[in-house]
Parts: C-alpha cells; structure tokens; sequence
C-alpha cells in the first residue's frame, strides 16, 4: 500500500497523506483522522527510510552511556525512552565500557544516522565533544561542557546534605571515595566535599580512584581499614555498597563503627542491609528532560549553552549511617578502631545475612 491507495480511500491528497504523517500539525484534525482511519483499514505503514530520504530526519537518537551494567543508567535511559516515545522518535543505546576510545568510535558509527545525541556519563574531552556537537544536535547528560547543553544533578547540594548530615551526627573526619578518575562529577563532588568540609570545620580526606562498581568498593574497604575512619562518602551507590561488603568481611561494624553514604539511590539502595544512605538524584527526569532538550534543537531550537541545566537532589537516609561511637574512637586521630574482640563479635553476627 501507497500514499497515493490511502489519498484514494480517504478522499484527499496525496500530499495530505504526506504531511498527516510527517507533520500532523499542519493537517486539520478531522482530515487527520480520516486519514489514519483509511491507512488502518488499508494495512499502510510508513517507511521511516524512505521518510528520512525526503526530510532528512530519521527520527531517532543516539543515547551513549559509559557502562550499561551501572543501574544508575538503567533508569536514565527509561526517562529518555520516555520523552523520545511520546516524540515519534526510537532511541539508539551504545555503551562506551568507560572508554574514550569506544565512545567516539561508536559515535563515528551513528553520527549519519540520526537526528541527535544524548551524551550520558561521557569519558571523552570537551574539546572532543564540542567538535561532535558541530556536527548534530548534541545534549550532555551528568556533566557541564563549555558551549553545550547539558544537563546535571545538584552535585555541590547533594554533597553538603551528605556532610552536614555526617556532621549532625558527630562525625568530625570523613574519607572520599573516589570513582573514575576522567570522570567530571567526581571531581565536583570531591571539591564540594572540601568546602562543605571546610565550613564545617571538619578533617576530608580522599581515597581512590575506584572503578565505579562493587568490586571497586570492596578494594576502597581495603584501604579504609589500612586507615581508619568513621564516615564514609562514595562517588556513588555501587561503590558504597562494595565498601560496606569490604568493611563487614573485615569485621567493621556498618553503621557502628564506619557511617556509610552513597550517591544516586538506585534500586539496590533500600535493599541492601543495612539499608544504604544516599543522595538522590532525578535519574528518568535526567534522561527525559535531555532528549526533550536535544529533540528541540533537532526542531530547529537554539540549544542552551550557557549554564547547565539543574535537576535539584535529596537526601536519603537509611541506616548505614548513624552517631560516632565514642568507644571505639581515638582521640589522637579521630578516626575509629575496631578491636579483634569487637571484630570477631561482628563477623559472627553478621554471617547469617552475608
């Protein structure tokens, strides 16, 4: 079936056809109507190839993530499913691995084929994603990039919920754990860390860089226990989760001796025991708010380039975090000990729910 056999059947143009499919705003919405009535009852389908010859849009987008296996990315790319959906548009999914390399390699791959990019977690250079941006209509997710628009959480207010609430509770030193060392939001996050720190007249320390997983936490639980500390904040929630199995195979009490606190609230947060304390972050309103951005730049909208976009966070707080124990701390280093007897107490408390 053709345009031309459902112009016949509804009783109007061919171009009417066209344009009910391709730009349906411009078509009266009881011509509309007949229109799609006819092509049901005639079996049409619109070719997306044959459409993308004639208006050079392709309606689909590529959405680049730098680890597929992160549940953090699981959610973004729900939101921009989402928005991209309710567009008319399908949305093309590349993992990088955490890679520069693969990133711009995957994006060679893709860049003739569709109307815009969603950069999410991008491990290449800004003068590398400025140049892509050129060349597409472009939206950084979770990073700010000079003269792109982007689009990122709350990081400085996400950290000083953590800190004040690490302070609130008595702790006066806490230890950083770094992720990916290319990774943009690690480094807002440890300079926040530093002045929120500083204002409250508290010890920061910084571990790291980690991988941003489990595995990656549970090597940082290594290098806590080789130095001591009481609170404890992590890149995000996957490596806190690893710290607090690390701590607890070591006999180290989770909240008792060491307060734990993650970044992000994925799914495993509230599951995990004990329950992991965290920033939240807007994950599917990210990832719908920037494919809805990078839609209207392929509608011919100036993207914003000046400051990023903002999605504001909150704390949750669960209970991996709780009051230094004074018992267990020492003066001298402010940092918390955990004695043998105290640590072969918790590894045979804690067994049964390892």
């Amino acid at each position: 079936m053709t345009i031309y056999d459902v112009a016949r059947e509804a009783g109007v143009a061919a171009s009417t056809v066209s344009r009910t499919f391709s730009r349906p705003g411009r078509v009266n919405a009881g011509t509309a109507a007949r229109v799609r009535s006819a092509a049901v009852a005639l079996g049409y389908r619109t070719n997306p190839l044959a459409r993308a010859l004639s208006t050079a849009r392709t309606h689909m987008l590529a959405l680049l993530v730098s680890d597929i296996g992160n549940p953090v990315y699981a959610e973004l790319v729900r939101g921009a499913q989402s928005a991209a959906t309710a567009a008319g548009c399908t949305v093309l999914l590349a993992d990088s691995q955490e890679s520069d390399r693969l990133e711009r390699a995957a994006l060679e791959r893709t860049l003739g084929s569709v109307d815009g990019i969603v950069l999410a977690g991008s491990r290449m250079s800004d003068a590398a994603i400025r140049v892509i941006a050129k060349q597409r209509p472009l939206v950084v997710l979770g990073r700010a990039v000079v003269d792109v628009p982007s689009v990122v959480p709350d990081n400085p207010r996400g950290v000083r919920l953590a800190v004040e609430h690490l302070a609130g509770l008595g702790h006066s030193s806490l230890t950083y754990v770094a992720g990916p060392e290319a990774s943009w939001a690690d480094g807002v996050r440890w300079r926040a860390v530093l002045e929120t720190a500083a204002d409250l007249q508290l010890r920061p320390r910084r571990v790291g860089p980690f991988s941003p997983d489990v595995a990656g936490g549970v090597r940082a639980a290594a290098e806590l226990c080789a130095s001591p500390t009481s609170a404890v904040l992590a890149y995000n929630d996957q490596l806190a989760i690893g710290v607090v199995r690390g701590l607890r195979g070591r006999g180290v009490r989770v909240p008792r001796d060491v307060s734990v606190v993650g970044f992000d609230n994925i799914g495993a947060a509230e599951l995990v025991t004990p329950g992991l304390t965290t920033v939240a972050s807007p994950l599917q309103a990210g990832g719908a708010a920037a494919t809805r951005a990078v839609l209207a730049m392929v509608d011919g909208s100036a993207g914003v380039t000046g400051a990023p976009m903002v999605l504001p966070v909150r704390l949750v707080v669960r209970a991996s975090t709780g009051h230094r124990s004074r018992k267990s701390t020492s003066p001298a280093s402010g940092t918390t000990k955990v004695s043998p007897s105290a640590a072969t107490a918790s590894t045979s408390t804690d067994a049964g729910s390892r």
